[in-house]
């Protein structure tokens, strides 16, 4: 009688006693054939059975320390090494655990570290495995493919696409790879796909465009419509039945209006529609509407309405087309130019005077006797001995006065006149030296958009005799009756004038008029007020933010002057006595500067705006914070805190 074949049940004792029950076939089973295990276990630690499928496998673990846990395995049949480690890849996958192969050791990690193993191979021994697969594609992108599987894989699992090679690089649990290449495949196939171009006679290519995009979303059918503008034109692209689909809707769309001609209005953003409708006219002159007439009152109608700053536009649709482009590459936000010019003054003056002036008398109070001397009156003749004998204080002038006055002495009168007391002034020296210096430093601004003239006037008007009348009285009477002046009033100071021309780049080309004039001293003879002025006109051209000198004046002024008593006056040192010297030097330079920054946009106007505006602010709170202000602080002017605008969002398209 045969025996049946006993089972051995190993019972390890575990902690808390957990069993962990491994059957074995009986050695009496057929010779040669693979030792068969069964598997129950309940509650056992994982690193025993760990242990367990390493001494019937024969593979050696690595353990990861967060490899930890309990597990349950119920088997009904026995298995041999191969079926177990398949097994023992399910139980880990259910704990969030994975083998990742490394050489001849496996390593157990919890999966998403296995994930970003650098050892992963696109070979496994079961379902359950994790892999690294590269699945190229022939048909289809795979940058447009991904969005497609994203959904379709668990969380931990990593799909990327490689534009270089057009494929995909999918990390997973094998089973999921081979499902996920599948789908794939059946994805990746041939089509009938192409593009279409359908021009239009009638409707406008960017309208019908719109119309289909909101109609018909590309996401059903695949089929998709782009409009090109310049021709036209409508392109269709996708699978067959979806551009007919297409096709059939832009051929409705694209049909002829009961009247020829339709009336539209452009409401325009940044040109002004009085300056832009009769060039719009001019072009209109030249298109060919459809009965091939040229006539433009007959091809567009075109009127500005300027409350509104709007085009009234009455043509075909061809023709309505072409002006609507022209004006949309006309209606563009203008960049603007802030041009500072900086005017900076720096004069030196130095005045000297010396001379001995001296009377001599041999006695007035009589009737008879000798007068005699040297005298050097100065400017508008002050300041001459003569002039002291009279009144010693008109000779006190500038400068160092030293005379000698020995008395007074009355003149005898003329035809019965009273006679004049006068001082008695033997001699008079002066000396003089002035220096004077100018510092002056003007710094006018202003911003213009590009093309347009800008002109900033900083002075005074200064009113200029120009005539004067009277008339004679009447009767007999030389009194004058009814005087009058005429007078023209004149500005004086800082005029800028100037137009910028922004080229391509950054550069910007620039007409330049300015303007500098001040009132001067009246000089001897003149008879009404003196100004200086100083005028360049001219062209440059200059990088954004660039300084450049546009024109100069330098100037050194010496006049000398000297009065003396012929003859006498060139006896050495002795002729010193008998004569009077006078010099004058004036050293001027005056430079003007100027520097453009163009203000593409409103972020550059406002950091502009904003930086003067906070630097003006600041000047006002220093003259608040002075100790010594009878005014209260609170009283003082100062220009409100004022934070800096929003970032302006970007222009809708029209």
């Amino acid at each position: 009688m045969r025996m049946r074949p006993t089972l051995l049940v190993l019972a390890l004792n575990l902690a808390l006693a957990a069993p962990l029950c491994l059957a074995q076939d009986a050695p009496g089973g057929s010779p040669g054939a693979p030792a068969q295990n069964t598997l129950n276990i309940k509650d056992a630690d994982i690193r025993t059975l760990i242990a367990t499928v390493s001494e019937i496998t024969g593979k050696n673990f690595i353990i990861d320390p967060r490899v930890e846990g309990k597990v349950n395995v119920v088997s009904a049949r026995p298995m041999d090494a191969a079926e177990i480690y398949e097994v023992f890849e399910s139980v880990l996958r259910v704990h969030g655990f994975a083998l990742v192969p490394a050489g001849n050791m496996v390593k157990i990690l919890p999966e998403a570290m296995a994930m970003q193993d650098g050892s992963l191979v696109n070979s496994s021994s079961g379902p359950d495995a994790i892999v690294s697969r590269v699945i190229v594609l022939k048909h289809i992108a795979a940058k447009d493919l991904l969005p497609v599987l994203q959904p379709l894989k668990p969380q931990s699992a990593q799909l990327m696409a490689s534009p270089s090679g057009n494929s995909l690089v999918v990390i997973d649990r094998a089973a999921n790879v081979a499902r996920i290449e599948n789908l794939i495949r059946r994805i990746d196939t041939e089509n009938e796909n192409g593009v279409e171009v359908i021009p239009l006679g009638h409707a406008s290519a960017s309208e019908v465009a719109n119309t289909l995009a909101r109609l018909v979303p590309e996401n059903n059918g695949g089929g998709k419509a782009v409009a090109d503008a310049r021709t036209n034109s409508i392109l269709l692209s996708g699978d067959q039945a979806a551009r007919l689909k297409l096709r059939a809707l832009v051929s409705h769309l694209d049909t002829p209006l009961e009247n020829s001609d339709a009336t539209q209005v452009i409401y325009l953003r940044y040109a002004k529609a009085s300056e832009l409708a009769p060039v719009l006219d001019n072009v209109a002159s030249t298109l060919t509407g459809s009965n091939g007439k040229t006539d433009a009152a007959k091809i567009a109608t075109i009127q500005a309405h300027g409350d509104t700053n709007a085009l009234i536009i009455t043509a075909s649709p061809a023709v309505f087309r072409e002006l609507q482009s022209i004006v949309r590459s006309l209606d563009v936000r203008r960049a603007q130019v802030l041009i500072e010019a900086i005017i900076a003054e720096v004069s030196d003056e130095a005045a000297a005077e010396i001379g001995i002036q001296w009377q001599a008398t041999d006695g007035l109070s009589g009737q008879e006797g000798l007068i005699g001397g040297t005298n050097f009156p100065g400017s508008g003749g002050s300041g001459s001995i003569i002039g002291a004998i009279a009144d010693p204080l008109a000779a006190v002038g500038g400068g160092l006065n030293l005379g000698y006055v020995r008395g007074t002495t009355t003149l005898p009168g003329i035809g019965g006149r009273p006679g004049t007391t006068i001082y008695e002034i033997g001699a008079l020296a002066k000396l003089l030296r002035g220096d004077s210096g100018t510092n002056i430093l003007s710094e006018p601004s202003i911003v213009t958009l590009d093309n347009k003239e800008a002109v900033i006037k900083v002075g005074q008007e200064v009113p200029f005799l120009t005539g004067q009348y009277t008339n004679t009285g009447t009767g007999g009477s030389s009194q004058p009756s009814n005087p009058f002046q005429t007078v023209e009033r004149k500005d004086v100071g800082i005029e800028l004038k100037v137009t910028p021309h922004i080229n391509e780049g950054d550069e910007v080309a620039l007409d330049i008029s300015q303007i500098v004039s001040s009132l001067a001293p009246t000089p001897d003879g003149a008879t009404d007020l003196v100004t200086n002025k100083r005028e360049i006109n001219t062209s440059v051209l200059l990088r954004d933010g660039a300084m450049l000198v546009i024109g100069g004046l330098t100037t050194q002024e010496v006049t000398q002057s000297v009065s003396k008593v012929p003859g006498l006056g060139d006896i050495p040192l002795l002729g010193n006595l008998f004569k009077f010297r006078k010099s004058n030097l004036v050293r001027r330079n005056l430079m003007v500067f100027l520097r453009p920054a163009i203000l593409r946009d409103a972020n550059a106007e406002n950091t502009i705006s904003q930086e003067k505006y906070n630097f003006l602010r600041a000047e006002q709170l220093l003259v608040r914070e002075r100790s010594d202000n009878l005014v209260r602080d609170e009283d003082q002017p100062v220009l409100p805190e004022v934070s800096a605008p929003p970032a302006p969002e970007a222009d809708a398209p029209r």
